[in-house]
């Protein structure tokens, strides 16, 4: 008997499966831009105009080579008489429709299309033209579909709107204007008594509420709510009475000890909303979401589940360059990936919402999101942003990333809309308005874009959070990263401080397929990002990483007396630090003469995590083994509680001098030295090689670098890049094996040249400054297309500004000569040319053999061939004579934005200051011209070897 109970019960629950009427979904188009379908396409003018033809939905009609280009601000670059390409695409597509749909209620969902939009079905209209360009929008067809038969959908797109508010809110903007049915469409098709949609509130103690909207409500006479965690759990539940016509129900219960969702911890939870009539299920919908609370404390701060939490944030626009703002969920996954890989916690959906997918990853990743109506710098009219206010909100509603409701950005505010965002969102989220003026902060949050340090100071002293929504504008090699580590310290250590929101995320380039599939940035419009537009990425990239690196490590040297202890900070708000894992390496670099880059690993070891709870601060005891000194350098890595590297640091052991004189000892042939001399020159001369100095100047000018006479162009220095050189005296004299050139100069400077017998030759020089230089050091010539590729042990893989040092790792580091700038194409990253740091040697390989520079000194930048950090009118910042640089100070980097063009890049604060120099500097260069016989190829140039596994 119990058994064919057991039996009746699994029946019973059959049958209502078998009943259980959930929504249907049918794509029209294709899912994504990876993933398309045909349909017909005829467009008014540009390129295939007037005749009907194929096009790939979903995409940007320009992408699939019809119509013509427009950037949103040719309308400021070609004054008032331009106007943009006002095309129009009419769309056809036939589709069936099942038999089983008739009956239900079954809408056309449109995910974007830009940007005026007339849809009909079988030759009725659908609805009224939908305006606005980044929002999802459906129509009711039911009563105009063919069940079971062909139906015909046309669709009439219009790039530019009939409604004047549209086009000054999305299309006069900073960004590309592209026409076309860019996001997906399909059917849905419900019940007729169906849940429409849901608002959810859930907060950090557990209280879980409810808006369920209702629609065609006859017969059923239950609602009910089941919460599931990550493991699908059952955790809660609730249920309700319905009543004939009802529209709206609200559940709300309590929920015991949630996981919560952060940015850290993006915990998440599933409801299940069931209609119900007489126990049978009639409709069905589910909503991922997260417990969690969002506080503005006026005055204080910003507070996530109690706690104050600064956004380490970027603006990122929907963009890939072969399809503009058609994209796909791994081209979302990457960027949100990348995002993470910064350290960063936030991201700003610049200027209108993203796509679906964006955010969901956004909620499973975790990241702080502001989901943002459109308006560039001019607003949409009052009715119609009301409607594009409520399909935003309905749509992004019950993500847990999206903290905030951006309304419009830098003046594109229409504050008759703040209030409707709260009509939709259950949670109420705060409303912001991201701006470009100061006196206009809302909510008690200023968001004033583009801010100094100075005037942020003064900011974070005043009424308001301050949480800069744009700042440190990246267009080039600007911004991004350089400054950034003043800013973030402001921002950490003010009680107003929120952190910000970094412009920009990518350079928004586009394949032109009228120009033979070029990526154009539209010159100095969009080359913004700190990556590129296949997101190849920049210096600032890893400055950013390390800046906002959670676990915060400032050691800068390895001292002598150093005991493995490492002071650290936890900038976590929810981790400790005892849920990381971190490990050590011991290293031994690669040579100059090696075939290979990097370093060999001698010996590693994980250590015991430090229980530091979050933004305290203690140490790390790396328990190294006692004969750590003999290894050439330590590395750190720390890694997250989800096993992603957070960050890893590197710290060289031994000092250059040691290096150098390693590779002096290295060369096993010695030869005699002899000078001699004639009216204008000085020749250091041995049997293999001679180089001529300049008596007036006292200037390498030729040389020789083997028997058979073969010249290198290496010349024309060393050139101070400070002041005068006025000679005071030369003349030459015997050391020992060595023959020395000393030579003085009015103003104190000091050039002594060596060849030494083993064939290196070797520069001693010393000079003084007081003041303030935008560098220091001295300069040679070399021509740039002779070059093939440099190999160094420092600093790398990238180049460096003053104020963004940070990022780059000890290493020897081997780069191919190319002709990148930043934001340029083609692209190639590491760009070859820039100022390099923390050098010890550098290679280089060349058309007339090798040059070999060591430095016996620590820090030395190396400043590699022209190159500029910003390009405008002139490059900037400017450059010292020649083309090769040994230096002791190079220059900070401003912004592209006009109050920190030239004289003005100090305003970003103490890092982007000019070098402040008093005293006398002293450094030795060692040059070896060619390839050098190593002897025996097993002993070539290496370190002893060290063996520290006894220990």
């Amino acid at each position: 008997m119990r058994c064919f109970s057991k039996i009746f019960v699994l029946l019973c629950l059959c049958s209502q499966l078998l009943h259980s009427q959930s929504k249907e979904i049918q794509f029209l188009s294709g899912t994504d831009s990876e993933h398309t379908k045909e349909w017909d396409f005829w467009i008014s003018g540009g390129r295939k105009s007037g005749s009907w033809n194929k096009i790939q939905v979903p995409s940007q009609w320009e992408q699939q080579g019809f119509g013509s280009y427009n950037y949103g601000r040719d309308y400021v670059t070609y004054g008032k008489n331009f106007k943009f390409n006002d095309e129009v695409g009419l769309f056809k597509h036939k589709f069936l429709v099942p038999d089983s749909w008739e009956g239900k209620s079954v809408n056309i969902v449109f995910e974007g299309s830009m940007t005026d939009t007339e849809v009909k079905i079988n030759g009725q209209l659908a609805g009224e033209i939908h305006q606005g360009a980044f929002y999802e929008f459906k129509y009711d067809i039911s009563d105009k579909l063919k069940f079971g038969k062909e139906n015909i959908l046309e669709v009439k797109v219009s790039k530019m709107s009939a409604d004047k508010s549209v086009n000054n809110a999305e299309r006069l903007a900073d960004y590309w204007v592209l026409g076309g049915i860019f996001r997906p469409v399909y059917l849905e098709a419900n019940p007729k008594e169906n849940i429409s949609w849901t608002a959810i509130e859930a907060k950090a103690d557990g209280t879980f509420r409810s808006n369920i909207h209702l629609k065609g409500c006859q017969t059923v006479n239950n609602l009910k709510v089941e919460l599931f965690d990550a493991k699908n759990i059952l955790v809660g539940e609730s249920q309700i009475r319905i009543q004939k016509g009802d529209t709206l129900k609200q559940i709300q219960f309590l929920v015991k000890n949630p996981k919560l969702w952060t940015a850290e911890t993006p915990n998440l939870y599933k409801a299940k909303f069931s209609l119900n009539k007489n126990r049978k299920n009639i409709c069905q919908t589910e909503e991922k979401f997260g417990f969690r609370t969002i506080e503005i404390r006026k005055g204080d701060g910003i507070y996530i589940n109690g706690t104050k939490i600064k956004m380490k944030g970027i603006n990122r626009h929907v963009w890939w360059p072969e399809t503009g703002r058609a994209v796909n969920k791994n081209i979302d996954l990457m960027d949100v990936q990348l995002i993470k890989e910064m350290n960063m916690n936030a991201v700003r959906c610049s200027h209108y919402p993203p796509n679906k997918s964006f955010l969901k990853i956004c909620d499973s990743l975790g990241l702080y999101v502001l989901d943002e109506l459109a308006g560039w710098q001019k607003k949409y009219s009052t009715e119609v942003g009301k409607k594009l206010v409520m399909e935003m909100v309905t749509r992004d509603v019950n993500h847990p990333s999206v903290i905030f409701w951006s309304n419009g950005n830098e003046g594109g505010h229409n504050f008759d809309l703040d209030t409707e965002f709260g009509k939709y969102d259950l949670s109420n989220r705060p409303v912001i308005h991201a701006h470009h003026k100061p006196g206009n902060a809302f909510n008690g949050i200023d968001c004033n874009h583009y801010e100094d340090y100075y005037s942020t100071q003064k900011i974070l002293e005043g009424e308001n959070i301050y949480m800069p929504t744009e700042f440190l504008h990246a267009q080039d090699d600007g911004g991004g990263g350089t400054s950034l580590a003043d800013y973030w310290e402001l921002h950490w250590n003010s009680k107003k401080g929120a952190g910000g929101f970094i412009w920009a995320f990518a350079d928004e380039g586009l394949v032109r397929t009228d120009l033979s599939n070029q990526i154009d940035v539209n010159a100095i419009n969009a080359p913004d990002g700190v990556v590129g537009p296949h997101r190849e990425k920049e210096g600032s990239f890893y400055a950013i990483r390390e800046i906002y690196s959670p676990v915060k490590i400032d050691l800068k040297t390895i001292s002598n007396d150093f005991n493995g202890v490492i002071s650290v900070e936890n900038q976590y708000y929810f981790t400790n630090l005892n849920e990381c894992q971190f490990e050590w390496k011991l290293m031994k670099f690669k040579t100059p003469y090696s075939s290979e880059s990097g370093f060999d690993v001698l010996q590693s070891g994980k250590l015991q995590s430090p229980n530091i709870k979050p933004t305290e601060k203690g140490n790390i005891h790396l328990n190294l083994p006692q004969s750590w000194k003999k290894s050439q350098a330590l590395l750190l890595t720390a890694t997250d509680p989800f096993g992603k590297e957070i960050y890893t640091w590197t710290w060289k052991i031994t000092s250059n001098e040691k290096i150098s004189e390693q590779f002096s000892k290295s060369l096993i042939k010695e030869f005699p030295v002899s000078v001699v001399e004639n009216d204008s020159l000085f020749i250091l001369k041995s049997d293999e090689k001679e180089f001529s100095i300049g008596k007036k100047d006292g200037l390498l000018k030729s040389m020789v670098i083997d028997k058979k006479g073969k010249k290198m162009t290496f010349r024309n220095g060393p050139v101070f890049v400070n002041g005068k050189m006025e000679l005071s005296s030369i003349k030459s004299f015997a050391e020992a094996k060595n023959q020395v050139i000393e030579v003085l100069y009015n103003d104190g400077k000091k050039i002594n040249w060596k060849l030494n017998s083993n064939g290196i030759l070797e520069l001693n020089y010393e000079y003084s400054l007081v003041g303030d230089y935008p560098f220091a050091g001295v300069s040679f010539d070399y021509p740039e297309n002779y070059i093939i590729s440099a190999k160094w042990l420092g600093k790398g893989p990238y180049h460096v500004w003053k104020n963004r040092l940070q990022g780059q790792t000890y290493n020897v580091w081997q780069n191919l000569k190319n002709s990148s700038r930043t934001g340029s194409s083609p692209w190639i990253y590491p760009e070859f040319k820039g100022y390099y740091d923390d050098v010890a040697w550098l290679q280089l390989d060349t058309a007339e053999g090798k040059i070999t520079i060591g430095t016996k000194e620590e820090k030395m930048f190396v400043r590699l061939f022209d190159f500029y950090g910003i390009y405008g009118a002139e490059g900037y910042p400017k450059l010292a004579a020649g083309n090769i640089s040994f230096l002791d100070a190079i220059p900070p980097l401003g912004t592209v934005l006009a109050f920190n063009i030239n004289d003005k890049t100090e305003s970003l604060g103490p890092e982007s200051e000019q070098n402040h120099l008093n005293g006398t500097f002293k450094r030795t260069l060692y040059f070896y011209f060619g390839l050098p016989d190593l002897g025996d190829e097993k002993k070539q140039f290496t370190m002893p070897e060290v063996n520290i596994l006894t220990d």
